[in-house]
């Protein structure tokens, strides 16, 4: 008979797992104020998405412009970089869509002295569309993706002074769906060829049902995670493209191109101990997932969603926003090693595995968000098997001490249009050098630790 869309893809119920941890208050970010008036917007106290903690000092971003700094835990956020004022053309204009400020990573050899990396750092917005785009010039973007690079003169300096680099531009279709997380891998050493190569994420232009079909296309650049050079560039190249990329030849894909795939990969990050990456792709209507990261991987989506089939994978699915039974596993393609579906939440946040020391059930554990419901969830990374999904627990967690739902903390009013969700926490994990955990709630502003109890 012909696949049917299933009702229920996944009849599992999350359970709450055997660890609890406190989340105690680190930090409350200054409140900002979205640029355009809609309403639409549900106007939370920020838009606060990672941190990363580099040397002493703590920084993160909010969504509206703002990269803050900490000088330490107890010190008042200020100010670092306002790409409002910086003449970038940094464009907000389509909140609550996935715009603004959307990511940040300093290079590690931001410290060093003397090093080709010295004071350098690299941001990730959106911008007004100025008909220079590298990719996907078009005159009906909304908006355009845009990578720049940052160079202080002090890399100990309390704000930002120094000069600014334009490295890629991406014509955007439509108002989601864009330029996300960027990183370094941090198991790189000197020396090695991962050592100082930005990885980007990069959704698949937004629209349903991915209406250009970038996401199976290698020669695309949406859709995808890029890796590149930052410091390797020329007089014809704002960037260099590493050696030992997948498609670096030209020859079968982009030469950007690391992974494709993809949906929305918001977010990735590595396991410090053996170095593994696990990448996050938000789902269409159905599944969330975790995957591990492999070089020139080919991660399914238009015609997968989590371990299933789409309508544009299956021989008669009449449903573009439905899944179905696999008819076969489909040649070279990557399945998560996790998955959830919308019972569960709506849009899978950020993740980290824990290689800290205060909560040691916790060691070796995969800790991610849900966005919306604000839930935390995590998975054991030991025999991992893609297409074999482990299972998820939720992490059950007190906020200073008191059992409460952290969508009644730290939830502010929502208006994606998701039934029966009143409110929503916009909830993300970052991590520091230590490798201890942080929750980062757009609600209420507030950064909050993960402890043992």
């Amino acid at each position: 008979p012909p696949p049917t869309r299933l009702s229920d893809p996944i009849e599992s119920v999350i359970q709450v797992g055997n660890i609890t941890v406190n989340a105690v208050e680190f930090t409350r970010a200054p409140r900002t104020e979205d640029q355009v008036s809609s309403g639409f917007l549900n106007n939370p106290a920020t838009r606060i998405q990672y941190m990363q903690q580099v040397g002493e000092r703590y920084f993160f971003n909010d969504t509206r412009g703002v990269l803050w700094v900490l000088d330490g835990p107890g010190a008042e956020p200020a100010s670092y970089l306002d790409l409002r004022i910086e003449g970038v053309g940094f464009s907000a204009d389509q909140f609550p869509q996935e715009a603004g400020f959307m990511g940040f990573a300093f290079h590690p050899a931001f410290e060093a002295i003397g090093a080709e990396g010295y004071g350098k750092f690299y941001t990730t917005f959106s911008a007004t569309p100025d008909g220079t785009a590298n990719f996907i010039e078009a005159s009906d973007s909304v908006q355009e993706s845009v990578l720049y690079e940052w160079t202080v003169e002090d890399s100990a300096a309390s704000s930002f002074v120094g000069e600014q680099r334009e490295m890629l531009r991406i014509g955007q279709f439509a108002s989601n769906h864009n330029i996300g997380n960027v990183a370094f891998n941090p198991t790189a050493t000197q020396g090695t060829p991962d050592y100082g190569m930005l990885y980007i994420g990069l959704g698949d232009g937004g629209g349903a049902n991915d209406p250009n079909e970038h996401g199976q296309n290698p020669n695309s650049i949406l859709g995808t995670i890029i890796r590149i050079d930052p410091l390797a560039g020329g007089a014809d190249a704002e960037y260099g493209i590493p050696n030992d990329n997948p498609f670096a030849d030209g020859q079968d894909g982009l030469p950007e191109v690391w992974a494709y795939g993809l949906r929305h990969p918001q977010h990735f990050s590595w396991d410090t101990a053996d170095g593994r990456m696990f990448l996050l792709d938000i789902g269409q209507d159905q599944i969330e997932e975790v995957n591990l990261g492999v070089a020139g991987g080919n991660f399914g989506w238009r015609i997968r969603e989590g371990t299933f089939a789409t309508a544009f994978g299956v021989s008669t699915g009449d449903d573009p926003g439905g899944v179905y039974a696999r008819e076969s596993a489909g040649a070279g393609l990557i399945y998560p090693v996790a998955q959830y579906d919308h019972d569960e939440g709506f849009a899978i946040g950020s993740g980290f595995v824990y290689r800290g020391s205060d909560i040691e059930a916790l060691v070796g554990m995969y800790v991610f968000t849900d966005i919306v419901r604000g839930r935390v969830f995590y998975i054991d990374t030991a025999n991992l098997e893609p297409d074999n999904p482990t299972t998820i627990f939720e992490l059950n967690i007190e906020v200073d001490g008191e059992t409460g739902s952290i969508v009644d903390i730290a939830g502010h009013r929502n208006t994606s249009g998701h039934p029966n969700q009143a409110r929503r926490v916009d909830l993300r994990v970052s991590v520091d050098t230590s490798g201890e955990l942080y929750i980062l709630a757009k609600g209420d502003g507030v950064i909050r630790k993960l402890q043992s109890l």
